[in-house]
């Protein structure tokens, strides 16, 4: 008996991380000091030290049960993005600039041309979000997960000075809310998708003339990246106040948490087009329109507070950077929370 024999091959291991090498080459920055395949990752923070107070901001997540689209559909290039995109917009909200991340992908079975094909994705995130991929772990888990199945997660570390932190204390009545578009479902509340859609291939490869592809298609279209566009604002010379990532609880969990006590959030919900592929799932799952606002971003993946003056500004920034934006709602005196009118 020996380890290969239990299920865990060393040498797919060492031939993923060869595959996989030309993808997180792409994602280096200077400050990086490692190469691949040590057991740590290094990076520099000369670069920073001219910052008042320099201040680490990090994230965490995976990238949930849209994974088991990606077993179905045998598609698995874009679910990185996601992982990636789960974290770093997250620090992105703190007003964080992204400097490294890290995977983690559990399988059953190692196939070495599926892992590298899921770290292209990972790595194609990192070099949306201007963030080295330092590292990572695959791990060989027979027993644990099917051998056709897989897990997926990752690590960010970003950036700011202290006195630009996105914390919400400055926000004013009347200061506006931007919304940013989503791409899709995003990487959230996919246990109740398939359960409203048919998890077959058939199903999945079904085209839709609404949604302008096959079912499958629409609900693997990867999370946006919002760091290129926040930046943008903030070079613009814009004050972000403060700043939601609609993830899992949609807006009525989310947006309640940019906001400081003694502040409501008022959204129109006919301010922006909502994507087909929510009004699909609302119908075909019979699902009422408050829990769709409370599971899903529909169609708005970042939310951001500013002045009413800069909205124009901040607007143009968007664009610029590859967004389209939305002027969603205001912020009003009130009790904390929001409202969907």
């Amino acid at each position: 008996m020996d380890y290969k024999k239990a299920g865990v091959d060393i040498e797919a291991g060492y031939k993923s991380v060869e595959l996989m090498k030309k993808y997180v080459q792409g994602t280096m920055r200077p400050e990086v000091l490692t190469n691949l395949g040590g057991f740590s990752g290094a990076f520099s923070m000369e670069r920073f030290k001219t910052m008042e107070k320099p201040t680490l901001v990090s994230g965490t997540d995976g990238v949930g049960t849209k994974l088991k689209l990606a077993f179905l559909m045998d598609k698995h290039d874009t679910v990185g993005i996601d992982c990636v995109a789960m974290c770093v917009n997250d620090i992105a909200c703190a007003g964080g600039e992204p400097l490294f991340f890290l995977d983690y992908i559990a399988c059953g079975k190692n196939e070495p041309e599926k892992i590298a094909t899921i770290v292209s994705g990972v790595a194609e995130g990192c070099k949306q979000a201007k963030a080295a991929l330092i590292g990572g772990e695959t791990a060989e888990m027979p027993g644990f997960y099917p051998p056709d199945e897989y897990d997926l997660a990752g690590f960010a570390v970003g950036i700011v000075d202290e006195k630009d932190l996105i914390t919400g204390k400055e926000l004013n009545d009347q200061d506006v809310l931007i919304g940013m578009a989503s791409s899709g479902i995003h990487s959230n509340g996919f246990s109740l998708v398939r359960k409203v859609f048919l998890m077959t291939i058939e199903a999945l490869d079904t085209y839709y003339d609404s949604l302008g592809s096959t079912l499958g298609e629409a609900l693997l279209v990867p999370t946006r990246i919002y760091v290129k566009a926040l930046h943008a604002v903030r070079e613009a010379g814009v004050k972000i106040k403060a700043c939601s990532h609609i993830t899992g609880g949609g807006f009525y969990e989310n947006v309640p948490r940019m906001l400081p006590e003694g502040m409501h959030a008022v959204i129109r919900k006919n301010s922006y087009p909502m994507l087909p592929v929510f009004d699909m799932l609302s119908k075909d799952g019979d699902i009422e329109e408050k829990m769709m606002y409370n599971t899903f971003n529909m169609g708005i993946g970042m939310v951001v507070a500013v002045a009413p003056e800069d909205v124009d500004k901040a607007m143009d920034a968007m664009r610029t950077a590859g967004e389209t934006p939305y002027a969603i709602g205001q912020v009003q005196k009130g009790e904390k929370g929001v409202t969907l009118c």
